[in-house]
């Protein structure tokens, strides 16, 4: 094997990973093992139904492991029977112990969704559209015992738009992801690549998201639900009738002067009172329909003003 093609282990989990696994495959990488979350119950069937990052590599005839734990010393052992160069970990789901992070010839390199130190943790994309961030990025970052501590390798800088909601950022950060892992890999072994200790100031945590922050709180501004629409797409809501309807995309506007209680529709288009302004509701999909648009979702579902939004 040519000895700027590495053994790799990979390790990822949801559709975010994918990207990343299909371009080290591109790049003549030998994928020795996959691991991955173990197959969940999902659909009306509650049908074991394996990861995106599951079903892609046992398509391309890669071997998947999906232990529940690698705190065992059997894992453990299995794992670094594998011999690899190193291992490549993208939104993987369990913590590496220090014996898997210290297997690998080379150690562990991860893909983290953020320009670290800022947005360490689980959810940096959307916390970054959620406070308002205009831009944030991919890091390239070895892997330590802490969490997203690492040294940094690369990173590179994405705008983010007035109108980028979570889903058009996650595939922009994770086509991003896939190529900046080549590179790194292709300048740990030219030597090229210099790994440096991550800045102290500016450390931020992206906490995991919780359903609770789904539903739409009107006591809030106009101006954060809007972001948070856009940071929790496609899973922001209201209620209506005992019924859910998502908030797929919305905007903020001043409503000065107009009077409501919070949740009120204030006008024949979809604008909801706020702790301040108004939310103007673009596109949502009620439950078990396809999303539409606010005019088209009125002809169906006709409101006076007035009426409250639960």
């Amino acid at each position: 094997m040519n000895n700027s093609k590495l053994r790799l282990i990979f390790m990822g989990t949801p559709d975010f990973s994918v990207s990343a696994l299909n371009t080290l495959l591109d790049a003549g990488h030998e994928i020795v093992a996959v691991y991955s979350q173990p197959p969940r119950k999902s659909g009306r069937g509650q049908k074991l139904t394996p990861s995106p990052v599951h079903a892609f590599a046992e398509a391309r005839g890669i071997e998947v492991r999906t232990p529940v734990s690698l705190k065992d010393a059997e894992a453990q052992q299995a794992f670094a029977a594998l011999n690899a160069d190193a291992a490549v970990v993208v939104a993987y789901g369990l913590i590496l112990p220090k014996a898997i992070l210290d297997a690998p010839r080379m150690g562990c390199f991860n893909i983290h969704a953020s320009l670290l130190p800022r947005w360490r943790g689980a959810a940096p994309i959307q916390r970054a559209i959620e406070t308002g961030d205009t831009q944030t990025g991919v890091t390239i970052m070895q892997m330590d015992e802490g969490l997203d501590t690492g040294p940094m390798l690369v990173s590179e800088v994405i705008d983010i738009s007035i109108d980028m909601n979570a889903q058009q950022l996650h595939d922009a950060l994770s086509e991003m992801g896939g190529r900046l892992i080549v590179s790194a890999l292709a300048g740990l072994v030219d030597g090229t690549m210099v790994a440096e200790v991550q800045p102290g100031d500016g450390v931020t945590y992206a906490k995991k998201i919780d359903k609770v922050e789904t539903r739409l709180d009107w006591r809030r501004t106009a101006k954060d639900l809007a972001a948070l629409v856009r940071a929790l797409y496609p899973l922001a809501w209201f209620e209506r009738d005992g019924q859910r309807v998502r908030v797929l995309a919305a905007s903020a506007e001043a409503a000065l002067g107009v009077p409501g209680a919070l949740g009120a529709v204030l006008d024949d288009q979809l604008l909801v009172a706020c702790g301040e302004g108004g939310l103007r509701l673009l596109l949502v999909q009620p439950a078990g329909k396809s999303a539409m648009d606010a005019e088209a979702y009125l002809r169906g579902n006709p409101f006076s003003i007035g009426d409250v939004l639960a």
